[in-house]
């Protein structure tokens, strides 16, 4: 796989980071979650391909352990407010000290400097703050956050892993590590570029929800079926739209032009009506094939037995029988092996990945006594 050796430590937290570190796993990395001793249980719905190792980071002992992995491995993935590791003596300039090849990736949402640095916030304060958000909504409405998608996992988790990528392809040149300061409103409004860079050329002149793509013209919609579900039009080109006014067996010269904002409210109803005659299925067999753009919003339970998404295998079942989307993007020569085992207890794989880093039998043995690291492998295994 494509990261095959690498090794990362990655600081148990939620969404964002515990998503870079499964992208990571996904593609090779050997990935090892520190998780803190006595807990209540991991919150991390993204382990997949880790391991555990659980420290009491409450001793010297433990803060020690840390700092050992950490040195010895080529990633540390933290996604702390700022300080936090400082406090424990484990900042980036402590450890690049100790292991100058090392990467360290800061995920956090306001990123390092700067007067938020060190304030609490979730996704939809990031997409706020990215300015992304005030154009996300329907027209007439408040602005409103999709999921907690573009900052936690396409603004953080994914673009944070993208900077480790790129270092530890920098570091094959120059032979030394780095600090990523990975914030998640730079890179929300990062991913939101083509919204920014298209200003200049009247994309988004009207109010949130009156334009083009914001679901303010009616070939860039949704529309509920006759049995309650919805199929997805983006018939934006000429020709495309064409196809949709086809499969809709309508007459475009009885119709207000494509581009006539003015009209659109008056296509939005000619279009709520005709696809609210025939069921998702009907209207899937008549556009499927053609270049009308418009295709069944599918539920979790149908995206697996869609004919296209089968063929392509893009989503699988774990050892449990979970369903989640296969890795992406797919490399011809070096593609993802996702691990389909069940995501590791707090603790699995303390024990052995502590011998791995060169501890000895006798200093684990000590460590698990005095409370320092906690192993919960036999429990794994009932």
């Amino acid at each position: 796989m494509a990261l095959a050796g690498v090794r990362v430590i990655e600081l148990a937290g939620l969404a964002p980071a515990p998503f870079c570190g499964m992208i990571l796993a996904d593609f090779g990395a050997r990935v090892i979650r520190v998780d803190r001793t006595n807990a209540a249980g991991a919150l991390d719905t993204q382990a997949r391909g880790k391991r555990s190792v659980a420290i009491n980071l409450k001793t010297t002992e433990g803060i020690a352990v840390l700092r050992k992995l950490c040195v010895r491995s080529d990633v540390v993935l933290e996604p702390y407010r700022k300080g936090v590791m400082e406090r424990l003596g484990l900042g980036p300039k402590e450890l690049l000290r100790e292991n100058p090849r090392l990467i360290y990736a800061r995920l956090t949402g306001y990123g390092q400097s700067g007067s938020y640095a060190t304030a609490a916030g979730h996704d939809i304060n990031f997409v706020a703050m990215s300015g992304l958000l005030s154009r996300l909504g329907r027209s007439g409405e408040k602005p409103y956050a999709p999921l907690n998608l573009l900052a936690d996992f396409a603004g953080g988790g994914l673009t944070c892993a993208l900077g480790i990528v790129l270092a530890l392809l920098e570091r094959t040149k120059s032979g030394k590590g780095q600090i990523i300061d990975s914030s998640m409103v730079e890179g929300a409004a990062y991913v939101g570029s083509f919204v920014w860079k298209s200003r200049s050329i009247g994309m988004w002149d009207r109010s949130r929800g009156e334009n083009m793509l914001d679901s303010g013209a009616p070939f860039y919609d949704t529309y509920q079926t006759s049995d309650g579900k919805y199929m997805a039009v983006g018939a934006v080109e000429p020709q495309f739209y064409k196809e949709l006014l086809k499969g809709l067996e309508l007459d475009a010269g009885e119709l207000p032009p494509q581009m006539s904002i003015n009209d659109w409210s008056e296509l939005k109803r000619v279009f709520t009506e005709r696809f609210a005659s025939k069921t998702q299925v009907e209207w899937s067999r008549i556009f499927d094939g053609t270049d009308a753009c418009v295709t069944p919003v599918l539920s979790f339970d149908q995206v697996s037995s869609h004919p296209h998404n089968q063929e392509r295998a893009s989503f699988m079942k774990d050892s449990s029988g979970e369903e989640s989307p296969r890795p992406a993007p797919v490399l011809s020569r070096t593609p993802a092996e996702p691990c389909l085992t069940s995501d590791p207890v707090v603790g699995e794989h303390t024990v052995k990945v502590l011998e791995e880093y060169s501890f000895t039998k006798a200093e684990i043995d000590q460590m698990l006594a005095a409370g320092v690291i906690q192993c919960n492998a036999a429990k794994a295994k009932l």
